[in-house]
């Protein structure tokens, strides 16, 4: 069997603990069971976690299953989860109102072990292929790394994440210094190759799940950096820095540096409700900028 990290996550959300066991006992083989008897935690659980499917009871305690759908589907971070009703209901009108929330399927309770598998691995594996489609089509052509339409997703998802619980938000923004100069100079096969050396020395300086490096455009590249600190984003971007002089890419006669360099500006923000994404990103273009009017191959900010 593959490891627990390579199975893909299965949250059961029921009220009886009963039926949790039968449908664990059930699925066992296909994923890692999380599991839930509330519709409050498992909203929290399905955004701190991401499972892959939900299987949900309609008839719960404080908050219904119709309820629970409703949030997990108005919620971007959690928006795209497949959920499945698990339900004594069988009225057709009950199935009309679970698929209208959004939900791909839905089982009858007592539950037939073999269909239930066979409809749990059936939305799996269409997760899988809707998630590697999404993922070419968040990488750039260029360089390999998440693109702008990737990084525009991903960051209005991680702000309203950070909105709720005030936390911290730091952002890089990254040029490559006189790349105009260095295409007119070596030409533009050699420009793309360096934009691909420099995005590859970028990557290996951003080490946790959470941080998006992307290509913002052209020659410029951006990093977001959920739930670091000011310093912390300094330290990465000098990391940054470092690794592309290192690469030691010829560039005659730029100003800053024989070989090919980088100006980086950051910001830091503390995410409350009147903060906007844009402010930050402004907030870390314009030290970009002071970076480049003070001599170019630094960084400013935060």
């Amino acid at each position: 069997m593959p490891d627990a990290a390579a199975l893909p996550k299965i949250l059961i959300v029921d009220d009886e603990p009963t039926n949790i066991d039968l449908l664990a006992a059930v699925l066992e083989d296909d994923g890692e069971i999380l599991f839930c008897t509330d519709g409050a935690s498992a909203i929290t659980t399905a955004e701190a976690e991401l499972p892959d499917i939900v299987l949900l009871d309609v008839v719960m305690g404080e908050m219904d299953g119709y309820e629970v759908c409703r949030r997990l589907k108005d919620n971007p971070i959690t928006a795209q989860i497949p959920v499945i009703f698990v339900t004594a209901l069988d009225q057709q009108t009950d199935e009309e109102a679970g698929l209208a929330l959004g939900a791909v399927d839905y089982v009858a309770k007592p539950i037939n072990a073999s269909i239930t598998r066979a409809r749990v691995r059936t939305h799996l594996e269409l997760k899988r292929h809707r998630d590697h489609l999404t993922s070419l089509a968040y990488l750039d052509g260029l360089t390999g790394i998440a693109n702008r339409r990737r990084f525009d997703e991903y960051a209005a998802v991680e702000w309203q994440r950070a909105r709720r619980h005030a936390r911290l938000m730091s952002v890089i923004m990254i040029d490559v210094d006189q790349f105009k100069h260095y295409n007119d100079r070596y030409g533009h096969q050699e420009g793309d190759a360096c934009l691909r050396q420099i995005a590859g020395a970028l990557r290996k300086t951003v080490h946790r799940p959470a941080d998006l490096l992307a290509r913002y455009g052209g020659e410029e590249f951006v990093c977001l950096l959920p739930e670091t600190p000011a310093e912390g984003a300094r330290e990465i971007a000098e990391r940054m820095r470092a690794a592309v002089a290192q690469l030691g890419i010829p560039h005659a006669g730029a100003t800053a540096a024989d070989h090919v360099t980088i100006s980086l500006g950051a910001s830091c923000t503390i995410v409350g409700m009147d903060t906007a994404l844009e402010t930050s990103l402004s907030a870390a273009d314009a030290n970009l900028y002071k970076a480049k009017a003070n001599g170019r191959n630094q960084i400013a900010g935060p």
